[in-house]
C-alpha cells in the first residue's frame, strides 16, 4: 500500500472520477476487450470455413478474464510490442488455441477496435449524466421562472430578467452539447477487419480470394462487437478525425460548464445565489466565516483542461502520413482517457450542484430596490404624459433627480433615493397613486416565464425521455 504513494497518480482516477468511467479505461477493461474480440474473429473465421474448433473457441472464452498481467508486462520487455506481448501471454492459457489466435489481424484490429468500443462506452456513462443535469437544472428553471431579477451586460445591472430564465441560458447550451454528445456517439463505427494497410489483403488470403467472405467476417464480428456498422475504408488505423469528433463535442461541453459555474461564482459573490454548502464544510482555512464556491471553482479548474486536450487530436490527425504513423499512439493513451474522465467529473460536479442551488430572493429584491427606480424612468416618463403633463419637461425633471440620486450612490454610498425624490417633487403629484404598480418588478421582465415554459417543453423535456428511467441516481461527492 505505501508504494502506491511513492509514485505519481492522475488525480483524475484517484481523487475525482466515477468508478464506472476508471474502469471503462482501465487495463482490466481494454485487455478483456482484446481477448473477446480475438473471441469474435476465431468464430466468424470458423463460421465461414477456416479450420478452428469449438474446443479451441471454448478454450479462449473460459480465459478471457484470468490475465497474467505480470507475464504480459514481461513479454512486452522483451517483444517491445504489446499487442504481441498479450497474444503470447493469451496463448500460454490457450495451448491448442494458440496456432489461431490473432489470425490474420493487424495489431490495429484489436487496438483500434478497442477504443472504439470504450468510446461508445464513455458516451455511454456520460449521456445520462448530462440528462441528469439538464434534468436538476431545468426543475431549478421552472420553480424560479417568475421571480425577476437584475439582467447584467457587460457585468453592469442592465433590464431585468429571471432566475428561471437565466437558468434557460445554461440549459439551452446543455441541450445543445447533449445532441452534439449523442451525434458522436451515434456516427462511431468500427473499425472491423482490415489488415495491415486497410486492404483486407490478408484476409482475402485466408479466403482464397473469396471477396464475399470477407465481407461476411467483417460484416459479423461488426455485428458481434455491438455496432451497427464499420468504416468501408480505413488505412492500418481508424481516421483519427473520429477522435476529433468525439473531444471536440467533449471540449465544447467543456466550455459551456465553464460558463455556467463562472456565473454561480458570479451571483455567490453578490449573495443571490450559492451552491451547497455542508454543514461542517470550511470555506478557508483563515477565515472562518467564508463559503467559497469551491464546486463551482473545480469545475471551472477542469473544464479549461477538456477545453485544452482539444489540441491533442486536430494535431494528431494532422501528421498521420500516408496509412498510418505511430506518433498517435502514446498522445492517444493519454488524451482519450483525460477527455472522457474530465467531463465525467465535471458533470457528476455539476449534477451536484444543480441539485442543491440555494437561492437568496430578499438579497435579489435588495439589489433590484437599488437599480430600478433608474430602470423605471420611462415608465415615469410615460404615466406622466397619459396624465396630461409634457415629455420633455418630464424628461428635464427626471434627468436632474436621477443624476442626484446618482450622486448620492456613487459619492455618498448612500442607497438609491430617486423615488424619494420623486415622491417628494410636486411635479409628480398626478402619478404618485400609480408608483407601487410603476415599480413593480414583474412587470420588467416581459415574456420571461413565458419563454421558460415553453423552451422547456418543447425543447428540454423531450430531450429527456430516453432517460427517464435512470433519473433518480444522486451525486455524493468524496471529496
Amino acid at each position: 500500500m505505501e508504494e502506491e504513494f511513492m509514485k505519481y497518480r492522475s488525480p483524475l482516477v484517484s481523487r475525482y472520477a466515477s468508478k464506472e468511467m476508471a474502469y471503462n479505461f482501465s487495463d482490466r477493461k481494454k485487455f478483456t476487450t482484446w481477448r473477446k474480440l480475438w473471441i469474435c474473429l476465431a468464430k466468424a473465421e470458423k463460421a465461414l470455413g477456416l479450420p478452428i474448433t469449438d474446443a479451441q473457441v471454448q478454450e479462449m472464452e473460459s480465459h478471457v478474464e484470468d490475465i497474467d498481467f505480470a507475464m504480459a508486462a514481461d513479454e512486452e520487455r522483451k517483444l517491445r510490442h504489446d499487442v504481441m506481448a498479450h497474444v503470447h501471454t493469451f496463448a500460454h492459457c490457450c495451448p491448442s488455441a494458440a496456432p489461431i489466435i490473432h489470425l490474420g489481424a493487424t495489431s490495429c484490429y484489436v487496438g483500434d477496435n478497442t477504443d472504439l468500443i470504450m468510446l461508445r462506452d464513455g458516451f455511454d456513462i456520460l449521456l445520462p449524466k448530462l440528462a441528469r443535469v439538464i434534468d436538476r437544472l431545468a426543475n431549478f428553471a421552472e420553480k424560479y421562472a417568475d421571480l425577476p431579477t437584475l439582467g447584467f451586460t457587460h457585468y453592469q445591472p442592465a433590464q431585468l430578467t429571471t432566475v428561471g430564465k437565466r437558468a434557460c441560458l445554461w440549459l439551452q447550451d446543455l441541450a445543445m452539447d447533449m445532441r452534439n454528445l449523442q451525434r458522436a456517439r451515434d456516427d462511431l463505427r468500427f473499425r472491423g477487419v482490415k489488415g495491415t494497410t486497410g486492404t483486407q489483403a490478408s484476409f482475402l488470403q485466408l479466403f482464397q480470394g473469396d471477396h464475399d467472405k470477407v465481407e461476411e467476417l467483417d460484416r459479423m464480428v461488426t455485428d458481434m462487437a455491438g455496432f451497427k456498422k464499420s468504416y468501408l475504408v480505413t488505412g492500418q488505423t481508424y481516421s483519427r478525425k473520429v477522435d476529433i469528433d468525439c473531444l471536440s463535442c467533449l471540449a465544447s461541453m467543456g466550455a459551456t460548464v465553464h460558463k455556467i459555474c463562472t456565473d454561480i461564482r458570479l451571483l455567490a459573490n453578490l449573495k443571490e445565489i450559492e451552491e451547497p454548502f455542508e454543514k461542517e464544510q470550511i470555506g478557508s482555512s483563515a477565515m472562518p466565516y467564508k463559503r467559497n464556491p469551491m464546486r463551482a471553482e473545480r469545475c471551472c479548474s477542469l473544464a479549461r483542461h477538456l477545453v485544452a486536450l482539444m489540441a491533442d487530436p486536430l494535431q494528431t490527425a494532422s501528421v498521420q502520413w500516408l496509412e498510418r504513423t505511430l506518433d498517435d499512439s502514446a498522445n492517444r493513451r493519454i488524451s482519450l482517457p483525460e477527455a472522457f474522465l474530465t467531463a465525467d467529473i465535471i458533470l457528476s460536479t455539476l449534477q451536484n450542484i444543480t441539485e442543491g442551488l440555494v437561492v437568496y430572493p430578499k438579497v435579489i429584491e435588495r439589489h433590484i430596490r437599488h437599480e430600478l427606480p433608474f430602470m423605471a424612468t420611462e415608465n415615469l416618463i410615460m404615466a406622466m404624459v397619459k396624465a396630461g403633463g409634457n415629455r420633455q419637461d418630464c424628461h428635464e425633471k427626471i434627468r436632474v433627480l436621477s443624476q442626484q440620486a446618482a450622486a448620492v450612490v456613487k459619492q455618498e454610498g448612500g442607497d438609491n433615493d430617486l423615488l424619494a425624490r420623486v415622491q417628494c417633487d410636486p411635479y409628480f403629484a398626478p402619478i404618485l397613486g400609480q408608483l407601487d404598480s410603476l415599480l413593480d418588478p414583474k412587470t420588467f421582465i416581459g415574456r420571461a416565464p413565458q419563454q421558460v415554459a415553453r423552451f422547456l417543453s418543447e425543447e428540454v423535456r423531450p430531450l429527456l425521455e430516453p432517460y427517464k428511467s435512470k433519473m433518480d441516481v444522486k451525486i455524493e461527492l468524496e471529496l
